[in-house]
């Protein structure tokens, strides 16, 4: 199959804008290069931001194609979210999850010259016609109410880190396959360890099952070996994979061609880690522990959790992500948890915490709401955990799938129809498919979680824990030492950010912690008074805003 990209250059029209930008993009990225509108970071813009929100905008662009080249796919790995999607004036199909990834064949509708025209459907609107009554939200900040309703990135609503910059657009890269060849459906590499001795097993499915398929392994010294697809091979010599300061991040290359009359037609890789990797759950004297282990050995989690780096995720590059997990690395972290109420990260960030050593502890992209269940959006959510499972299973830094942030500790009072909707879904639908696809990743029904049912969810002696008692309870620092949790996944203390970053978005009027511009970019509910609280019962009243800035970064360090 050829691969021709349909990225860079598309036109974007709607609201009164027509300019041209870059694709992947979206309606802030190309409205920000054309400087068409004002820096949504900077002072108050973010309430100009959203009213460009409100309104329907249209990407276009025209492409050429040879119909000897054959049948044709448009596939868009990333649609953020309700779009619309036309070829030559002729309706091609409808996406509502910027999750996940869609495919259609459009051989039809194609000409010598076409014009491909995708419109997305404001966010905000679909917000307020869905929205029927508040159910639980979070400790946000005014998120846009109904935003549980799309599969759309949670956080792009408002949270309690993050403005409300419901942004649109072509966020992954749009493509077309051409060709009548066979092409590779789907590959699931799976292990098996016993005794210091390690078996691969390539399982290669194709969409005519008619190409001779060849796979190789080049293992991490280069060395090339020819091994039969969809069948067990050992791997002598293996070297091992591990998290970071427990050993190396030795890595294999598995190379799948497929091969039509002597040529290749279709080609993939995927980088693996030969190592195991378990959930540890065993009763002890305190309840029930809670830990990773790789290749035999328990080690104890360090890290943070992940949001996205940037609410224009265009502006989001492998070198960006690159260096942020290197200081993670560089931190001593051996762990990353997606948190979710972002996205699912592109495959450059699986890459990196692959090389780097930083297991990956994976929430499902559901975050601190009552998800509505029903028949449509479960559809959604399904097909997207398919998708995205299916796209990073191979990796080995992935060691655990949790199915939701908060949910569970958050709907525990819900009424029984609510709680039994949930019950099914994330205790049922959700491990049978954890089971088709990747059983061998340990999974749990929510972060945190006890396990059961909803008793006691945030318990401490078992199971998976957040604690916000420090800063959101009022809690004193030393509250920490009075708690022996198995596995905390969410703790915090919040600081001023530095006087640089500060300075980027403030006017020097600004510079009070209690402006309109501060507070407005302080999401966390009453978040700047509790700095001022801990501080004053830490240090002296600082004598200048610079010195309160430094003060709170002090009293922050003494919390950790």
């Amino acid at each position: 199959m050829k691969h021709i990209s349909l990225g860079g250059v598309w036109k974007l029209s709607g609201n009164g804008y027509e300019c041209f930008g870059t694709v992947p993009g979206s309606v802030y990225s190309i409205l920000l290069q054309n400087k068409r509108m004002e820096d949504p970071y900077d002072r108050d813009n973010e309430s100009k931001a959203l009213q460009i929100a409100e309104h329907d905008y249209a990407f276009s662009r025209s492409f050429s194609y040879d119909k000897n080249d054959g049948s044709a796919f448009l596939c868009c790995d990333g649609l953020d979210t309700l779009c619309d999607i036309y070829l030559n004036g002729s309706f091609v199909g409808h996406t509502r999850n910027m999750h996940r990834r869609y495919e259609f064949e459009i051989s039809g509708l194609l000409q010598p010259e076409n014009e491909l025209k995708l419109i997305f459907h404001s966010a905000n609107r679909y917000f307020k016609k869905k929205f029927v009554k508040r159910l639980w939200d979070g400790d946000n900040r005014d998120p846009l109410l109904g935003y549980g309703y799309l599969r759309k990135s949670f956080c792009m609503s408002g949270w309690d880190w993050a403005p409300r910059l419901p942004d649109a657009g072509i966020w992954k890269d749009i493509y077309l396959l051409v060709g009548d060849t066979d092409r590779i459906q789907e590959i699931r590499i799976t292990q098996r360890h016993e005794n210091g001795r390690v078996w691969i097993t390539p399982a290669v499915s194709t969409l005519k099952n008619t190409a001779r398929i060849q796979t190789v392994l080049t293992s991490p010294d280069g060395e090339k070996i020819e091994i039969s697809p969809n069948g067990e091979y050992e791997v002598v010599g293996p070297k091992l994979w591990w998290p970071n300061g427990l050993g190396d991040q030795n890595l294999y290359d598995l190379t799948v061609s497929l091969y039509e009359n002597g040529k290749v037609v279709d080609s993939a890789s995927k980088s693996i880690g030969l190592r195991s990797m378990r959930l540890v759950r065993e009763k002890d004297e305190y309840g029930e522990s809670f830990c990773h282990e790789v290749n035999g050995v328990k080690f104890f989690a360090m890290g943070a959790d992940y949001i996205p780096e940037d609410c224009i995720l265009s502006r989001m590059t492998p070198e960006r992500t690159e260096k942020l997990l290197t200081h993670c690395r560089n931190s001593n972290f051996n762990a990353i948890r997606v948190w979710g109420g972002g996205n699912y990260p592109k495959d450059d960030f699986y890459d990196a915490c692959d090389r780097l050593g930083l297991v990956v502890f994976h929430d499902l992209m559901i975050a601190c709401t009552m998800f509505p269940v029903n028949d449509d959006l479960t559809m959604e959510f399904t097909e997207e955990i398919k998708d995205n499972l299916m796209r990073i299973r191979h990796h080995a830094c992935i060691a655990l799938i949790s199915g939701n942030n908060e949910c569970e500790w958050h709907q525990r009072n819900f009424p029984d129809d609510y709680k039994n909707g949930y019950l099914n879904l994330f205790e049922k639908t959700i491990p049978d498919i954890i089971r088709e696809v990747c059983p061998e990743i340990p999974y749990i029904p929510s972060s945190p979680t006890s396990f059961e049912h909803f008793h006691d969810p945030n318990n401490e002696n078992k199971g998976d824990s957040h604690f916000w008692e420090v800063w959101l309870g009022n809690k004193p620092f030393f509250e920490y030492r009075n708690h022996y949790f198995r596995y905390l996944s969410e703790f915090g203390f919040e600081s001023l950010p530095s006087k640089k970053t500060i300075d980027r978005f403030t006017a020097l009027s600004d510079r009070n912690l209690f402006s309109r511009v501060m507070e407005m970019h302080q999401r966390s509910n009453d978040g700047n008074q509790r700095i001022i609280s801990y501080l004053s019962k830490t240090f002296l009243y600082p004598t200048s805003f610079e010195t309160l800035i430094y003060a709170s970064q002090l009293c922050q360090a003494r919390a950790m």
